[in-house]
């Protein structure tokens, strides 16, 4: 804190390129309300910006990023334990956003993590621990809350909540069975007095110590002038477990006329406390389980590596492998870390990375991808990924992030449940009321129980799990299949898609030139055809000669060196092999040396309408033929524009090619709209326009020239192959780069959102109907018969959150 209680801050400033952009931003961060003095240094890519008390950090990134800049925040991921409901999420939140530095704080409270985006430097982990620890919640450390040992936490968290019922679940018992002469109206045969004091002592230890984490979240909400699930089950029991207290310690007050005994209800208190130990513990085991994909990733890691050192093979733990070391892979292991074949050739099994079950066979300069598993053959490879830069590492990563992550949807339930609970409070209040003055007698028995009634059945703890357990689940089986989400926004958004834009080179289609077709005239056979044409363009760097000797290579034939060779722009080669003079090239290189095409012309033109790019080939002055080259479609491409289609999508191909090739292609696969002739930079405009029309547009490209698309469309899909899965301008990457994945994942979207409704549906109609039947609403038609006992309120809140959960596990079946 400076001068007067001005505070001064350092805000990342990204984007800037010159003294204008300086002079811009701090134009920018001086008319924030109460900024100062704001202060740019270019070099550093900082802001110094000094400012009174009333000034967040929200203001101070908002300015500038309405100057067209950005603002360089981090991100810190902490564990918070404690969290039973919609409301203990918000709380959070607010708690963690008030801290000074913070821009946002997310919280996931399946996951039970918080994501907090602040200023570098600012919001230590301290400090947000404090934060969260005066909320009333538990923290653990960075290293506790992320990687491999954030299941132990969860297990000790388990164990406990485990021994905790335990001990409820038998006392309890204990507790019904001196209760049955008061329910059952006979004779106990041990005398009253001794059986209530009996009684007490059984249920105060279910009250106090098994239902000590009601009263801690009770009292943390509390201090912050709130209410939330803990404060009604703290609230509830109490009031039931007080009175029976009181009856039996001051007797005399609760005495009927006649000197009868008043009614306890240490059983009502201790079985609702068991009740909900039991829900939250069926609760515990089942989120366990909607984060088994992040389990199994972690599972697939290597543990050693055999690397070359010191001229001999060694053994080593997979840790300590390092950028440029060469490493060995044996028939049956596991690929340590990534990396590119040296030399060996063998078939690798991606499934677990890709979702693809068919191998890939690797060749010298192909990546190969940690943790996949290795088939028949063997091969060493040098390492260019290793720790947190291998793909796995990656892929955890983004899935962690998403499973953390929230869907718009869920932000209905946040606002409902902030003021859901203090609503209840009213409502279980007045229904006390109500009963005491206007309920027939015992006018306070019935008073008493309806209020705990309300209390018990309006947990909001199922509002709190129904979309976050299914983000969980479903981006978790995304991830099994080689579809990574980036969030629950993206997850949530590719159900609403209405149109899917393709790119189409790399796309729809291999992404490079392959030999379709050879064509012998004059006598000569195919294969001497395309060895002579591959023999002359053999030492061309252009993109087709590449293709027609990789096609010659493909069959085994022999080359030879050419001579003589020449390469005019634009129009082919011409070298001497063999001691004959042969040209390779299109129409302009052959008339530049009088070579008519003879009867080659009709298939010249028939080729070219087909999308593929005819070259012709000349011997010493004849034509003897022509080999067609082309960009071929993807064997599975004709699939997926069919599934798409199926679901009832709009498909538009979009690509740079010319409008023959472009149509040829979107003949073969059966798509109608094509935009063909597109630069790069105009696809975004493309993307635009269509959305423009009121289309819901997913743009799917290879994640780098198509990224300005990608992040123009409402969902942008990136076509990730190997180690290239975390493109940042998309929202979805298909790691295999199987097109078939861009239906899956729609398919994907579609099932969780459906799941997510139903959830939030189920959570919302249980509190609706329930409240007004615990209030007593049924007493004039039912009569007693109308009231909710508060056991049965907790058995049943119990099973909503649990009901809940056990929906979202069932995406886990979907097939995509």
């Amino acid at each position: 804190m400076g001068e007067g209680g001005l505070r001064r801050v350092a805000v990342p400033v990204t984007g800037m390129t010159c003294a204008a952009c300086v002079r811009r931003v701090e134009k920018a961060l001086s008319r924030v309300e109460g900024v100062s003095g704001a202060s740019v240094n270019l070099a550093t890519g900082k802001a110094t910006v000094e400012h009174g008390p009333g000034v967040g950090t929200g203001d101070l990134v908002s300015a500038v990023e309405g100057a067209g800049y950005g603002a360089g925040l981090e991100k810190t991921t902490l564990g918070v334990t404690g969290m039973t409901c919609a409301a203990c999420v918000r709380r959070v939140e607010k708690t963690l956003g008030k801290v000074p530095g913070v821009l946002r704080a997310e919280v996931n409270l399946a996951t039970e993590r918080a994501t907090v985006e602040h200023l570098p430097g600012e919001a230590p982990f301290g400090e947000l621990r404090r934060a969260v620890e005066g909320a009333g919640y538990g923290v653990e450390e960075p290293e506790e809350s992320g990687g491999e040992e954030r299941p132990d936490a969860r297990e000790r968290g388990y164990a406990e909540l485990r021994a905790r019922f335990l001990v409820a679940a038998v006392l309890t018992g204990l507790i019904l069975l001196g209760s049955l002469p008061m329910m059952l109206g006979f004779m106990s045969p041990v005398p009253e007095r001794l059986l209530d004091l009996g009684l007490l002592a059984l249920a105060t230890p279910v009250q106090f110590w098994a239902g000590w984490r009601f009263y801690r979240g009770a009292w943390g909400a509390l201090r912050h002038g709130t209410a939330d699930m803990n404060t009604l089950v703290a609230v509830g029991t109490s009031a039931a477990y007080l009175y029976s207290a009181a009856v039996v310690l001051l007797p005399g007050l609760f005495a009927g006329a006649a000197g009868d005994r008043a009614d306890v209800y240490f059983d009502t208190s201790a079985l609702i406390i068991a009740l909900i130990l039991l829900g939250r513990l069926l609760e515990a085991r089942a989120r366990g389980r909607t984060n088994e994909a992040i389990k199994r990733l972690a599972g697939l890691r290597a543990k050693t590596a055999r690397v070359l050192r010191g001229g001999g093979e060694v053994d080593v733990p997979v840790g300590e492998v390092v950028v440029g070391d060469v490493f060995v892979v044996r028939p049956g292991e596991k690929v340590p870390v990534d990396g590119v074949v040296l030399g060996g050739e063998s078939a690798v099994n991606e499934a677990a990375i890709s979702g693809e079950s068919m191998p890939v066979v690797k060749h010298a300069g192909d990546e190969v991808i940690g943790a996949t598993v290795n088939g028949t053959g063997s091969f060493k490879a040098r390492a260019t990924g290793v720790g947190e830069e291998t793909a796995l590492a990656q892929i955890m990563r983004l899935v962690e992030e998403a499973q953390g992550s929230k869907a718009p949807i869920q932000r209905l339930a946040d606002r409902i449940s902030g003021v859901f609970v203090p609503v209840v409070m009213a409502l279980a209040a007045a229904t006390f009321l109500v009963w005491l003055f206007f309920g027939p007698e015992p006018a306070f028995t019935h008073a008493l129980l309806n209020f705990v009634a309300v209390l018990i059945i309006a947990c909001p703890c199922a509002m709190g799990l129904a979309t976050p357990t299914s983000i969980m689940v479903g981006t978790g089986k995304g991830a099994e299949r080689g579809i990574l989400v980036r969030g629950g926004e993206a997850l949530e958004g590719a159900h609403r898609l209405t149109t899917v834009v393709l790119d189409k080179t790399g796309t729809l289609t291999l992404g490079r030139p392959r030999v379709t077709d050879v064509v012998a005239a004059d006598g000569l056979a195919e294969e001497e055809l395309l060895r002579l044409a591959a023999s002359a363009e053999k030492a061309s760097e252009h993109p087709l000669g590449e293709a027609i000797v990789r096609a010659a290579g493909e069959r085994g034939l022999a080359l030879e060196e050419p001579e003589g060779f020449d390469a005019p722009t634009g129009r082919g080669v011409r070298a001497e092999v063999g001691g004959r003079s042969v040209l390779v090239g299109n129409r302009t290189l052959m008339e530049e040396h009088g070579v008519s095409e003879d009867g080659l012309a009709p298939r010249f033109e028939e080729l070219s309408v087909e999308g593929k790019t005819p070259v012709l080939v000349a011997v010493d002055g004849r034509p003897v033929g022509l080999v067609a080259v082309a960009d071929t479609v993807r064997e599975e491409a004709r699939k997926a524009v069919d599934a798409l289609k199926g679901m009832g999508l709009g498909v538009v191909m979009l690509t740079g090619d010319n409008e023959r090739t472009a149509r040829a292609v979107a003949r073969e696969l059966g798509i109608e709209r094509v935009h063909a002739g597109v630069l790069p930079g105009e696809k975004e405009g493309e993307i635009r326009g269509l959305q423009a029309r009121g289309e819901v547009v997913a743009m799917v490209g290879d994640g780098i020239n198509d990224a300005p698309a990608l992040a123009r469309a409402d969902v942008g899909v990136a076509i990730g192959t190997g180690t290239d899965v975390a493109m940042e301008a998309a929202d979805l990457t298909l790691v295999s780069g199987d097109v078939r994945g861009v239906a899956r994942a729609i398919k994907l979207s579609r099932a969780t959102i459906r799941n997510i409704r139903q959830n939030l549906f189920w959570a919302f109609a249980y509190n609706v109907l329930l409240i007004p039947v615990a209030a007593g609403v049924l007493y004039p038609f039912l009569g007693e018969e109308g009231f909710l006992n508060p056991v049965l309120a907790a058995a049943a809140m119990a099973l909503s959150s649990v009901t809940v959960v056990t929906n979202a596990l069932r995406l886990r079946r979907v097939e995509v």
